[in-house]
């Protein structure tokens, strides 16, 4: 219906900024159908100024936003679209990644370290040395994390005591620290009447699912723990205030991996999806009770949808290089010019013919936390090609995410029927039926491909005071999905490669590997 003014009129929309790793996206939802009705992208630059170490400019990833905002909002109205309906923001972000910035000047103290940075390996190895029997679960039981250079706590001790800036900042109250989420949130100059100011007046403030993401967080009291930042020695007056993941505070947010699963709608207790992004991470519902794994996955909370609503947790397996092994094929090695190419690559032999790719480029996450794996290639013969290569590379990804479906149906006692997914990499067919193969499971891939932002929308819609997103099972939309069923025998010769062996090998360097022969694959015309 047009309405006078030749506005379309939609009723409520909610928007999302979804802040990843690789890039910036703003899109914009229609809250009663689901529908992306508009969007825009914008690559975020990552630089590497030593061996190990990934920053990215917090001025750069503000500036993506704003231009994020401004192009989406440009095409709504070419759509005769009225951005006035408009009624709430969410925010999903990558979680870890690390900023510190003066409340006085708003300006950030030094680059973002990004969550896949190796450089506080030092520093981990030192804190896991002066725990009792030198256990890197020694603080789990509060905060359901190994000590690890994956999370944030590491990140801001070690710009504490090397970067002067932040040092003095720190002594003299100016300091504060926040990830991706706390830093939007503070800054943004209103845009539209949501969101918050910056030096006049920001929000310093982060959820729960971010939170949890710190090692300084208690996820059975859902607040900053004392004893934790002591450990840390980290003053607790720079850290932001906590929320829940739904409720109105400027932007409402959730990390990355929480949108995702909220988008997917995983809202009961054993359901799960994997995101194929700069990394691959599998999360599963466990309920409103905390689930401590024995079997080397990470416990964390996967949201809290209202301030008197209950938490609900996640296990969580992460994988460090997933789509990030597209990019380092492009752009170290020049194999492929661009990422579609690989998927074509890979099906025209069908096989890795025993070649086998480790890509440690950042140790190796759940289930080992082994910082010190490096990545390795191994099998060559003189028959290899970048064919096999690029087979090697996407079998690399599902290998890894077997293995961590593994330790989550050891955990559990409950083996997952089939798999949800969503990310950037679903968008490969092959990598698709590749990984049902290697689960045994049938893979679903929704057709509505963003459901990381849709998981921020629908938290920002659903919040008390804007209510324009209903989260009940029965108001649900229905996704359409694709599902691609496993091709070979479960109980015939498995043909996939352990992490625990590759890890054995990047440490080595030399290939001892039991693999079974792999037999041809050949791609599906379709997937059922």
């Amino acid at each position: 219906m047009a309405a006078s003014s030749n506005r379309i009129m939609l009723g409520p929309l909610v928007a999302a900024i979804d802040q990843g790793t690789s890039s910036t996206r703003f899109l914009v939802f229609n809250a009663k159908t689901a529908e992306l009705l508009s969007h825009h992208q914008v690559e975020i630059k990552q630089s590497f100024p030593k061996e190990g170490w990934v920053e990215e400019d917090p001025k750069e990833i503000l500036q993506s936003v704003y231009e994020c905002m401004d192009r989406t909002c440009e095409k709504l109205t070419q759509l005769n679209i009225d951005i006035s309906n408009i009624k709430a923001i969410g925010v999903t972000n990558q979680r870890e990644t690390t900023l510190v910035w003066d409340k006085e000047t708003g300006e950030p103290l030094y680059n973002a370290i990004v969550w896949l940075d190796l450089r506080t390996q030092s520093t981990v190895e030192r804190l896991i040395n002066k725990t009792p029997g030198r256990n890197k679960n020694h603080l789990k039981h509060k905060t359901g994390l190994p000590i690890s250079t994956y999370f944030s706590a590491v990140k801001l001790r070690w710009l504490m005591d090397n970067v002067e800036k932040v040092h003095e900042a720190v002594l003299s109250h100016r300091a504060m620290f926040g990830t991706v989420d706390s830093w939007l949130i503070w800054v943004i100059t209103p845009y539209f009447q949501c969101l918050t100011g910056g030096k006049k007046g920001g929000v310093h403030c982060t959820d729960v699912t971010n939170a949890s993401r710190t090692m300084l967080f208690n996820i059975h009291t859902l607040d900053w723990d004392p004893e934790l930042c002591t450990y840390f020695d980290i003053p607790m007056e720079i850290l932001p205030k906590v929320r829940s993941s739904s409720e109105i505070y400027g932007l409402m947010c959730l990390g990355d991996q929480s949108a995702a699963l909220v988008g997917q709608m995983c809202f009961k207790d054993g359901q799960a999806k994997n995101t194929y992004g700069t990394g691959c991470f599998l999360l599963k519902n466990v309920g409103t009770k905390p689930v401590m794994s024995d079997h080397g996955l990470l416990t964390t909370v996967a949201y809290k949808l209202g301030r008197d609503k209950p938490a609900c947790y996640a296990l969580e397996g992460s994988v460090a290089i997933a789509g990030a092994v597209v990019r380092w094929l492009k752009d170290n090695l020049g194999i492929i010019q661009t990422s579609t190419e690989l998927e074509k690559l890979a099906a025209d032999v069908g096989t890795s013919y025993g070649c086998y790719f480790v890509p440690a480029f950042s140790g190796l996450y759940a289930p080992y936390w082994e910082p010190s794996a490096r990545g390795i290639i191994c099998g060559l013969t003189q028959f290899t090609n970048r064919s096999h290569l690029a087979f090697a590379a996407l079998e690399a990804v599902c290998f890894q995410t077997r293995e961590i479906l593994d330790a989550m149906n050891q955990d559990s006692g409950i083996h997952l029927s089939q798999l949800q997914v969503d990310g950037g990499m679903t968008s490969n067919r092959l990598l698709m039926q590749l990984q049902a193969d290697i689960l045994c499971i049938p893979v679903v891939k929704p057709s509505m491909p963003e459901t990381t932002a849709l998981g921020a929308a629908m938290a920002a819609g659903a919040a008390e005071g804007v209510s324009v997103w209903s989260l009940n099972p029965e108001d649900l939309t229905e996704v359409t999905s694709e599902k691609f069923e496993p091709q070979i025998n479960p109980e015939g010769p498995l043909y996939w490669w352990t992490t625990g062996t590759l890890l054995e090998t990047s440490r080595r360097h030399v290939m001892t590997p039991k693999v079974h022969p792999v037999p041809e694959f050949r791609v599906p015309s379709s997937a059922s």
